[in-house]
């Protein structure tokens, strides 16, 4: 699954440029609000794999507000300056989405090169805006406020998994866990007793 960290690496002059030895300290200019995007300073060895890349993201988007033009704040960041920001990194993308026209269309292991275009795939894109949600609040933003969790962020995402899952052949869809057999009582296997006979005669009890 790309990351984000992978999308400086292929182009000559990128515009987001990630920090991966320091931490970015500072604000925009421009902000008012208490949301920053001030990261922690602990050490990244002390972290989980899921929390560093959390912070480079949450840096990268830092920078891309601030590289904007004109330039963002984080408290006027909304969902369509999120939709923008997916939409740049499908130029870093290296996921072979075919189009309509394409014989490979539908394809998953296409026999051949082709000239469609390289996409971020939807899982990289999903994960991602799961890290940035979490980092939004994380620094101070509250949720009902939260652009990555915007309506129109979770129809594109859903529109990218519709339209990649057709163009690649790939099914998206969740396996269902298949519940593991229940272990029966070994008492409830044993047929049935027969009730024990009377004792007692027919003649008796009707004396």
């Amino acid at each position: 699954m790309d990351s984000v960290q992978d999308f400086n690496s292929t182009t000559a002059n990128p515009i987001i440029t990630l920090p991966l030895a320091t931490t970015n300290t500072g604000a925009s200019p421009s902000s008012s609000s208490s949301i920053t995007t001030t990261t922690t300073t602990t050490s990244p060895s002390t972290l989980s794999r899921y929390e560093n890349q959390k912070r480079r993201d949450w840096n990268t988007f830092g920078q891309y507000l601030r590289n904007h033009r004109p330039p963002l704040s984080l408290s006027r960041c909304s969902g369509a300056h999120v939709l923008e920001f997916l939409r740049y990194l499908d130029q870093f993308g290296k996921t072979k989405v075919h189009t309509q026209l394409c014989p490979f269309f539908g394809y998953p292991n296409p026999p051949a090169p082709c000239p469609c275009p390289l996409r971020q795939a939807w899982g990289s894109l999903d994960a991602l805006i799961g890290r940035l949600r979490a980092a939004f609040e994380e620094h101070g933003g509250k949720p009902e406020n939260n652009p990555f969790g915007a309506r129109a962020v979770r129809l594109y995402l859903r529109e990218v998994r519709d339209s990649q899952s057709k163009a690649r052949g790939i099914s998206y869809e969740k396996k269902k866990r298949k519940r593991p057999p229940q272990q029966q009582n070994p008492a409830s296997l044993m047929p049935p007793q027969a009730p024990p006979e009377s004792t007692t005669s027919a003649s008796e009890n009707y004396q």
